[in-house]
């Protein structure tokens, strides 16, 4: 039989009766794992909300196929590329006008005429005196055959030593006379002729006939109006070719340059809907007009009008095509930027520890940054950051094309259906329920 002092010994040995010591580090290990357990979930809970809520303040865009072109814009006004102001070269009263606005007339018509009074006395006075002097023509040729005749005697006379020398002096001179007084009156007729033949043109110029076949666009003189040509000839319709329109536009001197003769160039017009007349540049004038500080230059180009749709001074939306390309690829210009930026930061964040992260940060604050240069970006290379599905964010080097004002082609880098960022969502301002701030009060 075993004593007491043998089982106060072996107590401590038997299994089930543990220390307090080793409570205490069981509990210690127990709760260090448990706080690193929440730690952990609670550092991932919070990076994925930080890179989500990150995401969600990217504004992104959708790779898509469609056509793209970039143009140079400017607005203009439509005029008939061939048109005539029909004038009077004499005065006086417009006694009768033929046509009317919106008449169609040929080359040769009768427009309008001129009262002929004063013209037509005058071309017959001129016809008058030519009259007279041809019967004075017709007695000094008398005179100088009755001078001939009377001269040849006296020198037959003085071989046979009948007449005196001065007699024979006499005759000729008589007959040079005659002649002389006959080229006097040839040289008046002449002269008179010559101002019959104005006086008739200045009579012809008082009927007024169309030079070239078209429409009369305007009239500038009525019926009944006096009108003096001394000074200058007035203007009184205007006939226009219709058939073929010239659009003349204003350009900016920072556009002028990207300019080329033959280049294609559409317009529309106001009540349009959406009709577009396509023609090519003609010319440039070198000569600016300055408007209010403003340096434009003139570029025309020349549109048919078959159906006379086009009228004279309408307004017209011109765009000058610099390039063009038709389903390609292509992406918001705001997404883009040249790829020569971006080495500094893509070796910036390649040191990153948490590249995710440092990715998400370095795309939202590249989308904030303004618009590349379009001349940067056109026909050469470019970085886009691409999002996942998931959220990341990577960065890639794309190829770039015909660059506008809103899109860019892209050659190569994108697929269509994929997202790149365009820029950073801008928050609400919201105001706050207890704001201090002074309220409008209603209006009496």
């Amino acid at each position: 039989m075993e004593t007491n002092s043998e089982k106060q010994v072996q107590a401590p040995s038997r299994p089930g009766i543990r220390s307090p010591r080793g409570k205490l580090v069981r509990a210690v290990l127990v709760s260090a794992t448990a706080l690193a357990l929440v730690g952990g979930s609670y550092y991932g809970w919070s990076a994925w909300k930080a890179n989500g809520e990150a995401a969600s303040r990217l504004t992104t865009s959708v790779v898509q196929r469609g056509d793209i072109e970039d143009a140079v814009t400017a607005t203009g006004v439509l005029q008939p590329r061939d048109y005539v102001d029909v004038g009077t070269q004499v005065s006086g009263q417009l006694r009768i006008l033929h046509v009317e606005i919106g008449d169609r007339v040929e080359k040769g018509k009768l427009l309008a005429e001129i009262d002929p009074t004063v013209y037509k006395t005058r071309v017959d006075a001129d016809r008058a005196q030519i009259n007279t002097l041809a019967a004075q023509l017709s007695d000094r040729e008398a005179q100088l055959a009755l001078a001939e005749q009377q001269h040849q005697r006296q020198v037959n006379m003085m071989r046979e030593q009948a007449t005196t020398q001065e007699a024979l002096q006499s005759a000729e001179a008589a007959l040079k006379s005659a002649k002389a007084q006959i080229n006097v009156l040839k040289a008046q007729i002449e002269q008179t002729r010559s101002s019959l033949r104005g006086n008739e043109a200045n009579l012809g110029y008082t009927k007024i006939y169309a030079p070239m076949a078209g429409t009369v666009v305007s009239i500038s003189a009525k019926q009944g109006q006096t009108l003096n040509a001394n000074q200058q000839a007035p203007i009184i319709l205007r006939i226009a070719d219709l058939s073929t329109m010239t659009v003349q536009s204003q350009v900016s001197e920072a556009d002028v340059s990207r300019l080329k003769l033959g280049m294609e160039v559409y317009f529309t017009t106001l009540g349009s809907q959406g009709k577009r007349w396509n023609g090519t540049l003609r010319q440039v004038n070198p000569t600016p007009e300055i408007v209010n500080n403003v340096v434009l230059y003139n570029a025309l180009f020349d549109v048919e009008n078959r159906d006379g749709a086009l009228m004279t001074q309408m307004t017209a939306q011109i765009f000058f095509v610099t390039a063009q390309a038709k389903n390609v690829v292509q992406v918001p210009v705001a997404a883009l930027r040249p790829a020569a930026r971006s080495e500094a930061r893509t070796a910036r964040r390649a040191a990153n520890a948490d590249a995710k992260a440092s990715a998400n940060r370095n795309g939202e604050r590249r989308a904030g940054q303004a618009s590349p240069d379009r001349s940067r970006l056109a026909g050469g290379r470019a970085t886009v950051q691409v999002m996942n599905d998931d959220g990341a964010i990577e960065e890639r080097e794309v190829r770039v094309g015909v660059v506008s004002r809103v899109a860019a082609q892209i050659l190569s880098g994108l697929e269509p259906g994929e997202k790149v960022i365009t820029g950073v969502a801008t928050p609400a301002v919201t105001r706050p329920a207890n704001s201090n701030a002074p309220r409008m009060q209603p209006r009496i």
